[in-house]
């Protein structure tokens, strides 16, 4: 794996068209350290310039997906708290915002990204799995919006993309609440896509439809993505401008016709890579 690749937080193996990134902190839950705050967007940015990724899977090793923020950081929170009020706020203004564009790396990725939950997915956990395209979830994981247990509100983007996956109210209990719910609750509020047997199958069957997807032109892939993210945040007539002026622009026969004649044949088609963004 090149060097760029390299984390003290993460492992990451790629094959097939597919970066499998696993958060490498069993032992503490996969709390998210300082240092998965400077890696997980550095090793996104990586994975958006390389052109033979094409869907990247996310999961944690060991007994959980993720315990979420390390408390340990939150020493830093602490001392901003008891400065200058006005610098402290400016400061911690600027942390929060640090924090949460590392999550939003991910839904900027020009890829998808799968999640493959199990254990615990709590606190900043749930705001790392908001920020993935789709989520798969092992029958005994459990999920909670646990900040208000010590006295806070999410800030990291579980109260502002969740609302928009799940119904707002339930949102609301949730996150009032701090109350754990199961990953059959969570399907049934459509914030996963699939329950499976076991943390094995759950992240068999992510890595399978990860493949799935590695397989589709992924230039269409990367318009769908830009697509359904865009609708999400602004009006259907917005939305219908963009997605017109996206296929006037990258819409070519090259694709349509592999995909046309590999259906035909009943045959897989074979898509050439995006391109690495280009250099300055």
């Amino acid at each position: 794996m090149p060097d760029r690749y390299d984390s003290t937080f993460f492992a990451l193996t790629i094959e097939s068209g597919v970066a499998h990134l696993e958060m490498n902190r069993g032992d503490k839950a996969n709390a998210m350290s300082p240092e998965f705050w400077v890696d997980l967007p550095r090793l996104a940015g990586e994975l958006g310039k390389d052109p033979s990724v094409r869907v990247v899977v996310l999961s944690g090793r060991g007994k959980h997906f993720s315990g979420g923020i390390d408390l340990a950081a939150f020493q830093n929170i602490l001392g901003l708290t008891s400065a200058e009020p006005g610098r402290g706020a400016e400061a911690l203004y600027e942390l929060i915002r640090r924090f949460q564009a590392a999550l939003s790396s991910l839904e900027d990725l020009r890829v998808p990204v799968i999640a493959a939950i199990h254990g615990v997915c709590l606190g900043g956990g749930v705001d790392l799995a908001c920020a993935c395209d789709i989520r798969l979830a092992s029958s005994e994981a459990r999920f909670g919006i646990e900040e208000i247990e010590i006295g806070m509100a999410a800030d990291v983007s579980t109260l502002q993309r969740l609302p928009r996956l799940m119904p707002a109210g339930i949102v609301r209990e949730l996150a009032y609440t701090g109350r754990r719910f199961t990953s059959d609750e969570a399907r049934g509020w459509g914030f996963v896509n699939s329950v499976h047997d076991s943390p094995e199958t759950t992240l068999a069957a992510a890595l399978t439809l990860a493949r799935e997807i590695a397989a589709k032109s992924p230039l269409a892939i990367a318009g769908i993505k830009r697509a359904i993210t865009y609708a999400r945040d602004h009006s259907v007539a917005d939305s219908l401008e963009q997605i017109a002026l996206w296929n006037a622009g990258a819409l070519r026969p090259e694709d349509l016709m592999k995909a046309i004649q590999a259906r035909m044949a009943k045959q897989k088609a074979e898509f050439a890579d995006l391109l690495p963004p280009a250099k300055l």
